[in-house]
């Protein structure tokens, strides 16, 4: 499943840390590069972090210590015929330069690239590349703190940046994340008509909280939920969601 679109440039992005902005960079990098047939690379630029450069040397040394997921890694790369998709390392500030130089010097066409950018708008050359890109995804909590940060980042993206003209920006869309689909917390309402009052596209699925996908680190686990060499487990996925998500995240890129 090739595209013959330019590349579409994503970012998950927020300004409040621990939302998990770096985790669904990984879960639809790997659906849709290990799961879809889609080419992707994703460029880490989260100074000083570096959430998915970590990610990506812990994900290499489970697979190599646990023999069911080495074999099953092996049993992937032999079927979809192609490499890990690249991590590239790269502070916000040029990392647009980088990804079309990455672009030009790559042998095999680019679909998707994430950027992985930081959560703070003052960090050098952040609005340059968030003005850069096609499509901004933002998770959200049903949170004071979390809502109050992200309406105000989302309408300083949508009044500042989007309306200089200078932007590739398509669309920013929240979405609901570790919702707990125990408690029915009246908080969901009154986040969902205020997001709605000020005009901001919410996605319709939201992503399920689960306990189950804390247990894929353990040493001997069988199942892979968040890494950056092989897509979520499709039990997981459709456990929380993801898959709902995914399907509405392709419809909204319009690929």
């Amino acid at each position: 499943m090739k595209t013959k679109h330019k590349p579409v440039f994503i970012a998950f992005s927020s300004q409040k840390g621990g939302v998990g902005k770096s985790t669904f960079t990984a879960l639809a990098a790997s659906t849709l590069h290990y799961r879809m047939g889609y080419n992707v690379a994703v460029f880490d630029a989260d100074f000083p972090q570096y959430s998915l450069m970590k990610m990506k040397a812990r994900d290499l040394a489970m697979v190599m210590e646990n023999d069911f997921l080495k074999r099953a890694a092996f049993r992937q790369f032999t079927a979809i015929n192609k490499k890990a998709y690249p991590v590239i390392q790269h502070k916000a500030e040029g990392v647009l330069q980088a990804a079309h130089d990455f672009l030009e010097a790559v042998p095999v066409p680019v679909d998707f690239i994430f950027f992985d950018l930081p959560g703070t708008v003052n960090t050098p050359g952040i609005l340059k590349a968030l003005a850069g890109m096609h499509h901004i995804f933002t998770p959200i909590t049903a949170d004071r703190v979390v809502m109050e940060s992200t309406l105000i980042f989302t309408q300083l993206m949508r009044d500042v940046i989007m309306k200089k003209g200078e932007t590739a920006i398509k669309s920013i869309n929240l979405f609901w994340n570790q919702v707990d689909g125990r408690e029915r917390s009246p908080l969901y309402e009154v986040y969902t008509s205020l997001i709605d009052e000020l005009g901001l596209p919410l996605m319709q699925c939201q992503i399920m909280n689960s306990t189950r996908f804390r247990k894929e680190s353990e040493a001997g686990a069988k199942t892979v939920f968040r890494s950056t060499l092989m897509p979520p487990d499709e039990r997981l996925m459709k456990a929380c969601r993801l898959d709902q998500f995914m399907s509405e995240f392709l419809r909204i890129v319009q690929i």
